[in-house]
């Protein structure tokens, strides 16, 4: 188990924080739709995945060459309360509205052949 310092040092990051937020709805997102939704590189929103997976938040699962993440199924009783803390004050910011805005918009767009 990580340490109580390790995991609200994974929170400590905005990106983590609206990662987190866009996957709350058990959804399962390919790396490419996210950094859509955040509007930044590839290299910065995996670098933040990869971290929050090895803090026990996430999972992972390959398909062909993409990576795609959710929130861990059986996650940790503790991150599972972190987790609701930071739906009930976060999810209904401006931010993270402007980031299911951009996820939506992207999904209803992207090509039928990407990310499969």
């Amino acid at each position: 188990m990580q340490t109580t310092a390790e995991i609200y040092k994974s929170l400590a990051e905005e990106t983590r924080l609206r990662l987190l937020l866009l996957l709350q709805g058990g959804h399962e997102y390919c790396v490419c739709d996210l950094m859509h939704a955040l509007d930044m590189p590839q290299s910065t929103v995996s670098r933040h995945l990869a971290y929050l997976k090895r803090c026990g938040w996430l999972q992972d699962r390959r398909g062909g060459v993409w990576m795609y993440y959710s929130l861990k199924k059986d996650m940790d009783a503790f991150l599972q309360a972190q987790l609701v803390l930071l739906i009930n004050q976060l999810a209904n910011s401006p931010t993270c509205n402007a980031d299911r805005q951009r996820l939506k918009a992207y999904l209803l767009a992207k090509d039928a052949t990407s990310c499969k």
